[in-house]
């Protein structure tokens, strides 16, 4: 008999809580829960994933460990390969260590942040450990099982993602057999029905989406709109002063010191350095209004609402 297991990666975010919760309802097989841990998250978030484990269904962690490439990294600067001045080598070798936290650690190999145009941290922190510590181990059985990938995108988020099938087979035959398949089954949800699955359940919503975030993976995420950088920087300086700090560690292994920034510039005026262009700079930005040069009255207000949710979760 045909061995199938079902894998469902959880964020910690609405939509991969109700898919897992969608997973169970159905009774899929050999589930496994993961979730892939970037070192860039907000503490309640880290509790909800321990919440979600212990109140809904066992959930395995997975990290991106680069001590190697590091090593590889370091090998490439002391070599011959390397046409970058001494002095700016010399510099990068000193700060050029693992400091344990994946995301961190990958902006430093890159000597930059990712960016809506490069945006590699999805494909190494997540979809590369939650690959070699869940589906290799099972595509390499003998004979081979039925590995269901179980994705919580919804058609509702993007032109990109209104385009896709609900069922995609990357190795095998989708009506049957062994091999490895997409499978998105919240396509056609509302965010009103994900909602609504966690609290046909029971299950609490992350705590962050009752504090101003649309969003919850990653503290802050590259994409984050100015609302959101706004609310951070509110109710969690102390993210704020983390990212400058990382935007100073990965300015100094950068080719071009000082030139990593946390977000994004897309038409600077004048030469990118972290000091003017960093993640302080578009905080105070985000308290401006439309146009970016005038700070609004109101919006600002250094005590945060008690309650304050995108989706009326406070209501």
């Amino acid at each position: 008999m045909l061995d199938t297991y079902n894998i469902v990666s959880v964020s910690g975010g609405k939509d991969s809580t109700a898919l897992l919760l969608l997973a169970l309802e159905r009774g899929a097989s050999n589930l496994v829960a993961v979730f892939a841990d970037t070192g860039h998250e907000h503490p309640a978030t880290y509790e909800y994933i321990e919440y979600l484990s212990e109140q809904v269904y066992p959930i395995r962690t997975v990290r991106a460990d680069f001590r190697q490439e590091f090593e590889r990294r370091r090998e490439f600067l002391r070599s011959e390969r390397c046409k970058w001045p001494e002095e700016d080598r010399e510099r990068a070798l000193a700060l050029l260590q693992p400091t344990g936290v994946p995301f961190l650690d990958l902006c430093m190999l890159k000597g930059r942040f990712p960016s809506a145009h490069a945006q590699f941290c999805t494909r190494e922190l997540k979809l590369k450990p939650v690959y070699e510590h869940i589906y290799r181990p099972l595509l390499e059985q003998q004979p081979l099982p039925r590995v269901v990938s179980w994705i919580g995108v919804r058609r509702q988020e993007s032109r990109r993602r209104a385009k896709l099938p609900e069922w995609e087979a990357e190795i095998g035959d989708i009506e049957g057999g062994p091999g490895l398949f997409y499978y998105r089954p919240l396509l056609d949800w509302t965010v009103e029905d994900v909602f609504a699955m966690l609290k046909k359940h029971g299950v609490k919503p992350n705590p962050l989406y009752l504090q101003g975030m649309r969003r919850v993976g990653c503290m802050p995420c590259i994409h984050a709109n100015k609302q959101e950088i706004r609310e951070i920087a509110r109710r969690w300086p102390e993210h704020i002063e983390r990212i400058a700090e990382w935007e100073r560690l990965v300015s100094g292994v950068a080719r071009k010191e000082g030139s990593a920034t946390f977000f994004y510039v897309a038409e600077p005026d004048g030469e990118i350095h972290y000091r003017t262009h960093g993640i302080k700079t578009v905080v105070e930005w985000a308290k401006t209004g439309r146009g970016g040069t005038q700070y609004e009255l109101f919006a600002f207000d250094p005590e945060a609402p008690a309650c304050s949710s995108t989706y009326g979760l406070c209501e």
